[in-house]
């Protein structure tokens, strides 16, 4: 690793975050402010979060800025395997063949093998996938650790990153904590944080998201006691426990809405439409310089997408209801004999 880089006079895109930390724009589709990367430029420097396919030169050629060449990486971290996270963990593994990648133990298999994961992003996205994602490819398994409830990495001179299973947007989902600084990287649990304008609001996808889990995981995020909130989309947040709870409410918003939306009418495009009535002036606009960004933006998260993890998120929880009724059922038929 090069240390007579001058951080006076990085790229643009590079954000110094102080104790050997930098925030990386990796760029999704070419545009600025949708996905964050964070180096951590210590004795063993780990990268968290890649971006997508399409994103992994603008990362590579960040690192290379900030001294960190193809043998000095250490450890990649994904919080979870979805693609403007994890996407372009297969070419970065190439590019960078001394790093361990680490994710939680429900997304490692994907990345070893990732034609079960591409095939079900395809009939998402369809051709869009090409252009927003690209391909995730391969990472050779013995490469790939694992982690379950909790894992640690090793950043050298003492300081770790301690990896948290927080569920709720995804099952494969991990929040980290550096234990030298207090700065807790919370990938998609909190949701997509707008710098431009201080909101924060949800990211509920189908087919994981599930609200208890996601309010479980905002209460763990709390009691760690964070410095700052390092943001997937996008960037560092020091108002740490404002934006946990704004984050929460939020959540709560917007599954009411639709659990009302529903009450009227099952169809989802209503439920769309009522929501987007419902929370349009929540958020304050983009400004006209980052609105193509915020089209890119809403694409990944916005209110069609949330309502559908919503509501399949709510039809799990009916059936279950029903399957439950139905057990008790049962089981008082059984003891009429």
């Amino acid at each position: 690793m090069h240390d007579d880089v001058d951080f006076t006079t990085l790229p643009s895109g590079i954000t110094p975050l102080g104790d050997d930390i930098f925030a990386i724009d990796t760029l999704m589709a070419g545009y600025p402010g949708i996905t964050s990367s964070y180096l951590l430029r210590t004795e063993r420097p780990c990268v968290v979060e890649v971006g997508t396919a399409g994103s992994a030169a603008v990362l590579r050629n960040a690192l290379q800025a900030l001294g960190v060449g193809p043998r000095d990486l250490a450890t990649v971290v994904v919080t979870h395997i979805h693609l403007d996270h994890a996407g372009g963990v297969g070419d970065i593994a190439a590019m960078f063949p001394e790093a361990e990648i680490v994710v939680h133990e429900r997304g490692a298999r994907h990345l070893a093998d990732p034609s079960r994961l591409m095939r079900s992003a395809r009939m998402v996205w369809g051709d869009r996938l090409d252009v927003l994602f690209g391909d995730l490819r391969p990472t050779d398994a013995a490469r790939i650790r694992s982690v379950a409830e909790t894992g640690e990495v090793d950043l050298g001179g003492g300081r770790r990153l301690v990896g948290h299973y927080t569920p709720g947007h995804a099952k494969h989902h991990m929040g980290l904590v550096d234990s030298a600084t207090g700065d807790l990287y919370v990938g998609d649990a909190l949701g997509v944080y707008n710098p431009a304008t201080g909101d924060v609001r949800p990211a509920t996808p189908p087919p994981d998201f599930d609200l208890e889990a996601a309010l479980a995981s905002l209460r763990l995020f709390d009691g760690f006691g964070a410095q700052r909130l390092m943001f997937s989309h996008f960037g560092a947040v020091e108002t740490v426990g404002e934006t946990l709870a704004a984050a929460e409410e939020e959540l709560r918003v917007w599954v009411e809405a639709v659990r009302g939306a529903r009450a009227d009418s099952p169809d989802l495009d209503h439920a769309v439409a009522m929501v987007r009535e419902q929370v349009r002036n929540r958020y304050a606009p983009a400004p006209d310089t980052l609105s193509e960004s915020a089209e890119v933006m809403e694409v990944l998260s916005g209110v069609h997408g949330n309502v559908s993890g919503i509501a399949h998120w709510l039809d799990r929880v009916a059936a279950d209801q029903r399957e439950a009724a139905g057990a008790d059922g049962a089981g008082q038929d059984s003891g009429r004999g």
